[in-house]
C-alpha cells in the first residue's frame, strides 16, 4: 500500500505573498492571545498544570498547522477531552497521562496512513451530539468547585462521588470567589452583546478580555482568592525539559483503553473541525493527513510535558473569521504562545483560578448543542434512544462506554432498519404461463416466482424461509428474480446455498434472474452458480418462464404432448 503523506501547507507555499502573511499574521497573533486563557482553563479542569495547557498548544499547534490536511486548522487542548484526561490522572497519574497520549498518537498516526479517516465520518450524529452535549455536562459540573471556592483537596472523577463530595462541601463558598467567578462568567457569557454596544470590546477575544479583567480586579482589590500563582507556584518562564515520560511497561496495559478514548475523540473532533472550516474557506481537507499531524501532535506534546491535542473548533474558527487561509497563521499563534511564555510568563502567577473556571464553564455550554433536545421530537425513538443513552453514559458513567454503546445501538437499530427494507414477495404469473402444463390439476402452480428487494444480509436472511413454507404449495420450479436485490452478503450467500439444498430434496430447480453486479459476482466466486448451474441463471423473468417450461416435462417424466 502507498503511505500518503503531503501536508497541506506545500499546496499553500506556491504563490504565497505579503498580502496573505499580512493576514496569516493577523491571525495568528489573535488565536495565540485567545489560546492562552483557554489553554490553561484546559489543563487545571483537567487536573494538570497550566504549564502542561500551554506547552500541549505550541507543540501540537506548531505540529497541526505545519504538517495537518488541513488550511486553517488550529491544534491543542480542547474542552472535550477534560473529562478524560481528569479520570487519567485520578486513577493512574500524570506520568501515565503522557504515556496514554503517545498511545494515542501512535494509533492516530496508524489509522492516518491506513486511511482511515473517512471512516471517522461512519459515526452517527446522534452518537456525536450525545456525547458532545455529555461531556459539556461533565465539563461544567468538574467546575464547580472552583467556581464556588469550595474546600476540596481532591475532586472524583466518579460522577456519583462527585456529586456528593460537592453537596457535602457546599457550606464552604467562599464569597469573594463565588463573586468574581459570577462576575467573570456573565462578562463573558454577554460580551458579544457588550461589545455590539461597544466597539472597542471587539479588538479583543472574550476570553482574553474576561482573563485580564479579572485579573486586574482581583490584583487591584486584593480579593484573598485562589490562583495560579498560589497553587501551581505560577508558570516557569523557560523551555521544558525534553525527554520521554517515566512510564512502566507494566502500566501500559492498563493505558490502553483510555488511549483509544483519547485516539476516537481526537479523530472525530479534529476531523469535525476541519469539516466545519472547510465550509467556511470553501476547502476540502485530508482528513487521512489530518490524523497523521494529530497523531504526531500526541506523540511530541508528551515529550515537552504537554498532554492530549486535537483540532480546536473554537479557534479554528477565530482563525478563519481574522483572516487566516494557510498554516502559517496556525505556526504563527504557536510562535505567539511561545514569546508570551518566554517573556510573560511570571505575570500569570495573578490569574485567578475562579476566572479561569468562569472561561471553562461558557466555554461548557457554547459546546453543547442543546436545542438537539427541543428538536428529538421530531425523530424516530431509534434516533432519541441513541442520543439520550449516549448522553447519560457520557456524564454518569465513562465515554468510552458511552461510545461504544451508542456505536452498538445505532448498528443494532439500523440492521433491524435495513431487515424491514428487506422484502420478498411473491410474483404472479404472466399470461403466457397460465397454460395447462404450468398448473396442477387441482389449479396450484407448478412454477413459483419470487422477487428480493433491499439487502440479503445476517439480519435478512431469515425472510428465504418463505420460500419453504409448506402453504406456499409445491411447485417443481422456484424462480427468484434478483432484479431489485442491491447487496448479498455471505450470510445471505449460505442461505441461499441452504434454500437450493432444501429445494433438490423436494425435487424442485431453483431459478435465478436478474442478477445484479454485487450478489451476481459473490454468487460466481463462491462457486454457487456451478453448484445451481449456468442453465439456471437467467437475464429476467420472461427467460426464466422459459427456461421452467422446458424443464416442466422432464421433470415429470413425459413430454408435451401429455398436458
Amino acid at each position: 500500500m502507498k503511505i500518503a503523506f503531503r501536508p497541506k501547507l506545500l499546496d499553500c507555499l506556491p504563490g504565497y505573498d505579503r498580502a496573505q502573511f499580512s493576514k496569516d499574521l493577523a491571525a495568528g497573533i489573535t488565536v495565540g492571545v485567545l489560546a492562552l486563557p483557554l489553554a490553561m482553563a484546559f489543563a487545571i479542569a483537567s487536573g494538570c498544570s497550566p504549564t502542561a495547557g500551554i506547552w500541549t498548544a505550541i507543540v501540537a499547534g506548531f505540529i497541526t498547522a505545519a504538517l495537518g490536511g488541513s488550511r486553517v486548522q488550529i491544534g491543542g487542548p480542547t474542552g472535550a477531552f477534560i473529562p478524560i484526561v481528569y479520570g487519567i490522572v485520578a486513577a493512574h497519574g500524570f506520568g501515565n497521562l503522557l504515556g496514554a497520549t503517545m498511545l494515542a498518537g501512535a494509533m492516530l498516526l496508524a489509522m492516518g496512513f491506513a486511511r482511515l479517516g473517512q471512516l471517522i465520518r461512519f459515526i452517527p450524529v446522534s452518537v456525536v451530539i450525545g456525547f458532545t452535549n455529555g461531556i459539556a455536562v461533565v465539563i461544567f459540573l468538574a467546575q464547580i468547585k472552583d467556581f464556588f471556592g469550595l474546600a476540596i483537596d481532591n475532586l472524583p472523577a466518579e460522577f456519583f462521588e462527585r456529586i456528593r463530595t460537592l453537596a457535602n462541601h457546599a457550606h464552604t463558598v467562599d464569597l469573594p470567589t463565588l463573586a468574581l467567578s459570577v462576575s467573570c462568567f456573565l462578562f463573558l457569557l454577554f460580551y458579544n452583546r457588550l461589545a455590539a454596544v461597544l466597539p472597542a470590546l471587539r479588538r479583543a477575544p472574550g476570553p482574553l478580555a474576561v482573563l485580564l479583567v479579572g485579573t486586574l480586579v482581583a490584583w487591584a482589590l486584593e480579593l484573598p482568592v485562589a490562583t495560579i500563582g498560589s497553587r501551581f507556584n505560577g508558570i516557569p518562564q523557560e523551555l521544558p525539559a525534553f525527554g520521554l515520560p517515566d512510564l512502566a511497561i507494566s502500566d501500559i496495559g492498563k493505558l490502553i483503553s483510555p488511549a483509544i478514548t483519547i485516539a476516537l475523540l481526537g479523530a472525530i473532533e479534529s476531523l469535525l473541525s476541519a469539516r466545519v472550516a472547510d465550509s467556511q474557506i470553501d476547502d476540502r481537507h485530508d482528513p487521512n493527513q489530518e490524523l497523521i499531524a494529530q497523531g504526531l501532535s500526541n506523540l511530541a506534546a508528551p515529550l515537552f510535558g504537554g498532554f492530549a491535542a486535537t483540532g480546536a473548533i473554537a479557534r479554528t474558527t477565530t482563525n478563519v473569521r481574522t483572516g487566516g487561509r494557510t498554516p502559517i497563521a496556525g505556526i504563527i499563534h504557536a510562535l505567539v504562545l511561545l514569546g508570551i511564555v518566554l517573556i510573560a510568563a511570571p505575570l500569570a502567577a495573578y490569574v485567578p483560578l475562579a476566572t479561569l473556571s468562569a472561561i471553562v464553564m461558557v466555554v461548557a455550554i457554547n459546546m453543547g448543542e442543546w436545542d438537539k433536545f427541543r428538536e428529538l421530537h421530531r425523530f424516530s425513538w431509534n434516533y432519541r434512544a441513541i442520543l439520550l443513552t449516549t448522553f447519560l453514559l457520557t456524564v454518569l458513567f465513562d465515554l468510552t462506554i458511552a461510545v461504544e454503546l451508542g456505536m452498538v445501538l445505532a448498528s443494532l437499530f439500523f440492521i433491524y432498519r435495513m431487515s424491514e427494507l428487506t422484502r420478498i414477495e411473491r410474483l404472479p404469473l404472466p399470461d403466457e404461463a397460465e397454460e395447462p402444463r404450468f398448473i396442477y390439476p387441482d389449479g396450484s402452480m407448478r412454477v413459483a416466482a419470487w422477487q428480493l428487494f433491499g439487502s440479503l444480509f445476517f439480519g435478512a436472511v431469515n425472510k428465504l424461509e418463505e420460500l419453504l413454507d409448506p402453504r406456499a404449495g409445491h411447485p417443481e420450479v422456484v424462480i427468484l428474480d434478483m432484479t431489485r436485490l442491491i447487496q448479498l452478503d455471505t450470510t445471505g450467500l449460505e442461505g441461499l446455498e441452504n434454500l437450493l439444498d432444501q429445494l433438490k430434496k423436494r425435487g424442485c430447480t431453483l431459478l435465478l434472474c436478474g442478477l445484479n453486479s454485487q450478489p451476481g459476482s459473490l454468487l460466481f466466486r463462491a462457486g454457487f452458480i456451478d453448484h445451481l448451474g449456468d442453465d439456471n441463471v437467467c437475464t429476467d423473468l420472461p427467460a426464466a418462464l422459459n427456461r421452467a417450461g422446458n424443464l416442466l416435462p422432464s421433470l415429470m417424466g413425459g413430454s408435451d404432448d401429455d398436458y
